[in-house]
């Protein structure tokens, strides 16, 4: 087993472990049930781990990975009243057109 992916937030450990998974690649989640360590132990040592059960497999979950860690969304420009709208945004905060339609 190799360690391929750790972060503070549990959300995003989960949501890379479903990037791999999703590629039929077996992982393992490690520090999944370590709260109770909190405050004893330096909150780095507590944040949930990926880990992937067969070493052939590293450099392919690396990859992947790195496709998800290098996503970087860019704002959008609506076309129906020109407002520009962060890449967080699926619908214009002024008119509320969708960025889907914006993408036509």
């Amino acid at each position: 087993m190799k360690l391929i992916y750790t972060h503070a937030n549990n959300l995003i450990v989960l949501n890379a472990k479903n990037i791999v998974e999703a590629s039929s690649i077996k992982v393992f989640l490690k520090n999944e049930f370590s709260s109770a360590g909190v405050g004893e132990l330096p909150p780095i040592d507590n944040w949930l781990e990926l880990w992937v059960v067969e070493d052939l497999h590293y450099e392919r979950a690396q990859k992947l990975l790195a496709v998800f860690n290098s996503k970087e969304l860019a704002d959008w420009q609506c076309v129906k009243c020109a407002e520009i709208n962060g890449a967080a945004f699926d619908y214009c905060w002024n008119c509320t057109t969708s960025s889907h339609y914006c993408d036509l």
